[in-house]
């Protein structure tokens, strides 16, 4: 598999991009929401000179329907006008026939904090000061770039993850070639061997030899085809669960140091799910692989198998050191291992294994100094 940079830096580039746009859409919504208040003001300053002329011009003086029309226009600013002798008077505010002093007081602080307070005059002479906030449209429009950036940063959320997720599959894609690479390495002299079995048993070489050798290659031809199998979708059988689950166990138990005490039983003497033997047999080899390691190839392990409803557990339990329990998830992730040589990929591909493939689950059943149990779930077939 070739990893493709013109297309990372097509993305980069495409992000770059998006971030500059979502930019300059923020900054002219900025420059749009200045204008507005400026324009605001300039009505504020219109309705604050209408309302000086009507209420101190003679009263033979005729003022046409000007002062009276922008009057009547603003009903969207609320208002405090506070006349020279201390009296006060409310515009377009909620309920303010209901509000007292205090309240008043608040809302003029409020109105200087937005807005910086009209001085109403007449001829020169100072009559009121003018206290206004912002109208219904401009406090939205206040808020607009604050939702702005929420949007940038999800999109960049939902950009990060996707590269993320990206990157993730070109290696599942990755280890996915390698392993059937894996494969079809092994199968040249994996035939090679076969053939000089054959010559082996034609030179009245002792049977037992022979035969270990046989076991030996069936297990090449076992491990090649899990190889060949990973990235693609394996096809499930129905299959006795607590056979395979044994014949994992008797080749593990024969491969493994006299130091390690086996056990196995079933409260079942047989019961159908559906399997991939190869990648069952997988599943439960990396389990008791990684319970000898924590026992640092002295203790027992034990399997144990259950009927619980529909599912059947199977119980892989050792004496190891244990696993803390804040590390009871963060085990299953590809990476995650204690072992100094370690690649941690064993129990990401069991949990992969059984979840995915088998649709059942895997879990830290319980761990502590005494030891790990790990607990596979599977559907039975009814």
């Amino acid at each position: 598999m070739k990893f493709n940079p013109k297309r990372r830096t097509s993305n980069v580039i495409l992000l770059i991009s998006a971030f500059v746009i979502v930019s300059l859409i923020l900054w002219n919504t900025n420059i749009f929401f200045e204008k507005f208040k400026q324009e605001e003001r300039l009505k504020i300053e219109n309705w604050a000179a209408a309302q000086a002329k009507i209420d101190n011009a003679p009263i033979d003086e005729e003022l046409g329907n000007l002062p009276i029309q922008i009057l009547r226009n603003n009903t969207s600013t609320p208002m405090i006008l506070v006349n020279k002798d201390g009296s006060i008077k409310t515009h377009n505010l909620i309920n303010d026939s209901d509000l007292d002093t205090i309240q008043i007081e608040n809302k003029i602080k409020k109105f200087q904090n937005e807005n910086e307070p009209i001085l109403m005059t007449y001829k020169g002479e100072e009559l009121a000061t003018l206290y206004y906030g912002n109208s219904d449209v401009l406090n939205k429009l206040k808020y607009y770039p604050i939702a702005l950036l929420l949007i940038i940063f999800l999109f960049g959320a939902v950009i990060f993850f996707f590269f993320k997720t990206n990157k993730a599959s070109e290696q599942n894609k990755l280890w996915a070639g390698m392993a059937k690479e894996t494969a079809h390495q092994i199968g040249t002299p994996l035939t090679s061997l076969l053939g000089w079995n054959e010559i082996l048993k034609s030179e009245n070489i002792n049977p037992e030899i022979t035969k270990e050798i046989e076991k030996d290659i069936d297990r090449l031809q076992t491990i090649t085809e899990r190889f060949s199998k990973v990235g693609s979708v394996p096809n499930l059988e129905v299959h006795d669960i607590v056979a395979e689950t044994e014949k994992a166990y008797q080749y593990l138990k024969r491969r493994s140091s006299k130091l390690i005490h086996f056990s196995f039983s079933s409260e079942l003497n047989e019961l159908s799910v559906l399997l991939n033997p190869p990648l069952y047999n997988w599943s439960i080899e990396n389990l008791v692989k990684n319970g000898i390691d924590a026992m640092k190839g002295k203790g027992n392990i034990a399997i144990q198998i259950e009927k619980n409803g529909n599912f059947v557990n199977i119980m892989i339990s050792d004496t190891g050191h244990g696993i803390s329990k804040s590390d009871y998830q963060s085990i299953f992730n590809p990476g995650v291992t204690s072992k100094k040589r370690g690649w941690g990929l064993g129990l990401s591909l069991v949990k992969r294994i059984i979840e995915e493939y088998h649709k059942g689950k895997i879990k830290v059943l319980s761990s502590s100094k005494e030891g790990t149990i790990m607990q596979i779930s599977l559907k039975a077939v009814v």
